[in-house]
């Protein structure tokens, strides 16, 4: 194992975890927002990743993807995903039930997308100050670190976008998904809790990530090319 394998993981997990913060915490928020205190009196509404962890999908999971291809561990595909303990909502207390459970469970991935923008701005700036380094001049060390930061950034929130819009208990799409079937289909969709759906999100996650996350990546690199 390199030490720099090493500096990189420790980086993406540390990102993962602000990111997955930034996710409940929009959640949360969002629903203080449109009437629910719920979330707010539990102190969620809070970037402090200690009140968001859930043991297997912020900790486990996470662990597995980023640390175990340094040992030899990679059953979990090559993409770093992860989430955390769902935020507590009482639906009857929104203005607009079906409209504002929607709102609240696509503020989540919004909050993701949005850092995800964020970190391919700095990419490109960054890629910017580096074309206007004069010829045969290295970008620094620090230019360096901040283009690897920003590009960990960048996959790791384009990830949990994608990943936490899956319509799988108890991602943030299942729970969209929920108020358009109908009430027998509900009864059945409801059944799918513990075990089943952590199978569900390990099997299924990265499969779905390996096919859209390459062209949309492509996507934003190719802009970056032309920046």
């Amino acid at each position: 194992m390199q030490s720099t394998e090493l500096v990189i993981a420790i980086f993406e997990f540390v990102i993962l975890l602000f990111s997955l913060s930034v996710h409940e915490c929009a959640h949360a928020w969002v629903a203080s927002r449109l009437g629910d205190q719920t979330a707010r009196s539990l102190g969620r509404v809070s970037l402090n990743p200690i009140d968001h962890i859930d043991p297997v999908g912020t900790l486990l999971v996470p662990a597995l993807a980023i640390f175990g291809p340094l040992i030899g561990i990679g059953f979990l595909g090559r993409f770093i995903f992860g989430w955390a303990k769902p935020v507590p909502i009482i639906s009857r207390n929104f203005r607009n039930y079906k409209r504002d459970d929607i709102l609240v469970s696509m503020a989540g991935p919004a909050s993701n997308l949005l850092l995800a923008i964020l970190a391919f701005a700095g990419l490109a700036a960054v890629s910017v100050a580096e074309g206007k380094l004069p010829e045969g001049v290295d970008p620094s060390t620090t230019m360096q670190a901040l283009e690897q930061l920003f590009a960990i950034g960048f996959q790791l929130n384009l990830v949990l976008c994608i990943f936490n819009l899956l319509p799988i208990p108890p991602l943030d799409g299942s729970h969209v998904l929920r108020q358009f079937l109908s009430y027998n289909a509900v009864q059945v969709y409801d059944r799918i809790t513990g075990v089943a759906s952590y199978i569900l999100l390990i099997l299924v996650g990265p499969f779905v990530l390996s096919l859209i996350l390459p062209p949309v990546m492509g996507i934003f690199f190719a802009v970056l090319r032309h920046i």
